[in-house]
């Protein structure tokens, strides 16, 4: 996680910085499309821990059966958001769970926020005005997955990896890359998913107790 132009999460957004020999604060949003944006990340470092702050009340580990079947916070607009960007909710909600444990007011060490932890610069450059404000940090949270989604013909693992560590390591690895941060991170999306995914009844991603 760890990049500037479109949407990163924070470990993209330092790797780009630590690249271009800034290590604090993050590069300013450029303009240009999103399929420059995701180029431009090609040139990535192995990231590095996040530290995010936790959700009062919230559980910390793994989802639990119950919680499961329970609705989720801003359930509704995870739902929304994922169906706009052809993403599947259950994953997007994995995400969520794994960068901010749904604490939308969520900052990282780095300067990371909300509930998608995005990056002032990058979430400048997908229109997102305010990380805090749920609704935005979903749908550019969202955006970014599904656009790595597509570049990497729908493999989940890839995508993910990809939000984590960067496309361009992605690329450079042929798969998910060697990072320790990287390899705890996809599969603890990927386990929330299947735990959220019987939230949502059908393909459509309609939730099932909205």
């Amino acid at each position: 996680m760890t990049n500037a132009p479109i949407i990163r999460s924070a470990a993209l957004q330092r790797a780009l910085a630590a690249a271009s020999g800034r290590t604090t604060a993050p590069q300013k949003a450029e303009a240009g499309s999103f399929a420059a944006t995701l180029a431009k990340a090609q040139q990535t470092k192995p990231p590095t821990s996040q530290v995010q702050a936790p959700t009062k009340g919230a559980p910390a580990g793994p989802v639990s059966a119950d919680l499961a079947a329970q609705a989720l916070p801003f359930q509704a607009q995870i739902t929304a958001a994922a169906k706009k960007y052809g993403v599947d909710p259950a994953l997007l909600a994995g995400l969520v769970k794994a960068e901010s444990n749904f604490n939308p007011n969520a900052r990282s060490g780095v300067g990371a926020k909300g509930l998608t932890q995005l990056m002032d610069a990058t979430a400048k450059g997908l229109g997102v005005t305010n990380s805090f404000d749920p609704g935005q940090a979903l749908d550019g949270g969202a955006k970014f997955l599904g656009g790595l989604l597509k570049q990497f013909k729908g493999d989940e693992r890839l995508a993910l990896a990809a939000y984590n560590a960067g496309p361009g390591a992605v690329q450079k690895f042929g798969g998910i890359p060697p990072y320790e941060e990287t390899q705890r991170y996809v599969p603890k999306v990927l386990g929330f998913k299947a735990q959220f995914s019987r939230i949502w009844a059908d393909s459509n991603g309609t939730p099932t107790n909205a």
